[in-house]
């Protein structure tokens, strides 16, 4: 699958796993390296200013620090957020899990990274996936469903995260973007009413 924007993922595993999945450009943080290198940042603000970026990063706590501070970095409007669920195992090449228990991106079955980028709203080039249309939810919605700004709106979102497979780091403000981007509004409306 042929896509506009290039990807940033954690390490060269990751990039080996996605390439077999999309056509793009795909370049690595190095894990927490990109705190430090002031070139690969610039390097990844340019592309996403040209072309568009799509953040990729493990569903560990390691990868939202690292997807949180591209977040920060770039310009909101120039990035997508793409997630894999939390799937508990270790990766072949690892003698033991990482220290949540959790698969990677390179642990990932090709079919869930090629759902993963598409549910980002990455633009294909090859016609490969229809346009959706993207959710509408805002902020107040959460608080109105209870998924924010109430006592016990951290316990609803972590038993919504597990329903929908979304790594249980989110916080309210990614839930939100992500349901925006993976559902459309009938589908979040019937999602959430149940």
């Amino acid at each position: 699958m042929k896509i506009q924007e290039a990807i940033v993922v954690e390490g060269r595993y990751d990039k080996a796993a996605l390439a077999g999945v999309v056509d793009t450009l795909i370049l690595d943080t190095a894990g927490f390296g990109v705190f430090k290198d002031g070139e690969r940042l610039a390097l990844l603000r340019r592309l996403a200013a040209k072309r568009g970026l799509i953040v990729l990063t493990d569903s560990d706590g390691a990868g939202f620090v690292i997807r949180n501070y591209l977040k920060g970095a770039i310009p909101k409007g120039q990035v997508k957020h793409a997630y894999i669920p939390d799937v508990y195992g270790k990766e072949r090449r690892k003698r033991a899990p990482g220290r949540e228990g959790k698969l990677g991106v390179e642990g990932m079955p090709p079919d869930v990274l090629r759902q993963a980028v598409l549910n980002a709203g990455a633009t294909v080039l090859d016609g490969e996936a229809p346009a959706r249309e993207q959710g509408n939810l805002t902020p107040a919605d959460l608080v109105a469903l209870g998924l924010s700004g109430a006592a016990d709106a951290g316990s609803r979102r972590a038993e919504l995260l597990r329903k929908l497979e979304l790594p249980e780091h989110m916080s309210a403000k990614a839930l939100l973007a992500a349901l925006n981007a993976l559902y459309t509004p009938s589908e979040l409306e019937e999602l959430l009413g149940k």
